[in-house]
């Protein structure tokens, strides 16, 4: 039987999503921080959100072998959230939380990766537009991340004296 290009790749951004939302979720779970805990929950349900999306483009094209147009609207999300003053205190640089930030990095990463590189070989318009906006929408989670870990890493620097000048 031929793999077919497309449901390979939906079948893999699909996989990506539900990690990430069981990652999200998990950490959402063991967090002792309510606002980390909301951070993470909203990650999960975004990342549920892209499962959803890319279901239905999954279901679409094993029926017709095309792409279907999907509303793809702008999130608005963790943005505002996840890098306030009182989120950053409740994460100690070297706490649970700080680790899976650190992991979550990596996931958005690959998903970037995995997206940016469909979006670059797509054909189908629908197809590019699905996967440019969900590059672009996980670039924006690892930015966040990305930030609030750079954040999190100067706090334990200054706090343990750790600055080579």
């Amino acid at each position: 039987m031929e793999k077919n290009k497309s449901t390979e790749i939906l079948k893999t951004a699909i996989l990506l999503e539900k990690r990430g939302k069981a990652f999200y979720q998990k950490v959402a779970e063991q967090s002792s921080s309510e606002e980390v805990r909301k951070i993470f929950q909203m990650m999960a349900d975004e990342e549920q959100t892209h499962v959803e999306f890319l279901s239905k483009q999954f279901a679409s094209y094993t029926k017709d072998k095309k792409f279907a147009r999907l509303d793809l609207k702008p999130e608005e999300g963790i943005v505002n959230l996840i890098l306030s003053e009182e989120v950053k205190k409740q994460i100690n640089a070297a706490s649970f939380e700080a680790a899976a930030i650190s992991a979550a990095i990596d996931m958005e990463t690959k998903a970037i990766d995995v997206y940016s590189k469909q979006a670059a070989e797509a054909t189908d318009e629908n197809e590019r537009e699905l996967y440019s906006w969900l590059a672009d929408w996980e670039k924006g989670h690892h930015k966040i991340l990305h930030e609030l870990n750079e954040q999190l890493k100067e706090q334990i620097w200054y706090d343990n004296q750790f600055w080579p000048f």
